[in-house]
């Protein structure tokens, strides 16, 4: 038996390996057809129909859910803040953002208001302007 019968190819590996040291990643793809994102990914169209339609959903949720909040006016109060701004010709980014940080606060032991506001904050991000 000669010296290359005995040779062993590297193993094969589809993957990624990373070893060693501290590495910092960014977003990666791996294999046939894979495609890596970056930033806000929307499966939704990104318009203030959606929104609206959002805003009226968890509404629905609050009268649905209404004893399981801790305080169910301040709820209520901040969710209108909301829709007011949305309804401003400038809509202020600050005041949306505390008023959907202050909303997602109140609606935290309810799953699917949770779930509701959250939908509602990624379609707010999402306007031009915010």
């Amino acid at each position: 038996m000669d010296s290359d019968d005995r040779r062993q190819d590297p193993p094969v590996n589809n993957g990624l390996m990373i070893s060693g040291g501290t590495h910092y990643v960014g977003n990666q793809a791996i294999g046939d057809h894979a495609r890596a994102f970056s930033g806000s990914v929307s499966f939704q169209p990104a318009d203030a129909e959606r929104t609206a339609e959002l805003l009226t959903q968890v509404e629905r949720l609050l009268a649905e859910h209404r004893a399981a909040l801790a305080d169910p006016e301040a709820t209520t109060r901040e969710l209108r803040r909301l829709r007011e701004e949305l309804d401003e010709d400038e809509p202020q980014p600050s005041v949306l953002r505390r008023a959907l940080t202050r909303l997602t606060e109140f609606v935290q032991p309810v799953p699917p208001l949770v779930l509701a506001v959250g939908q509602l904050a990624q379609s707010v991000q999402a306007l031009p302007g915010f």
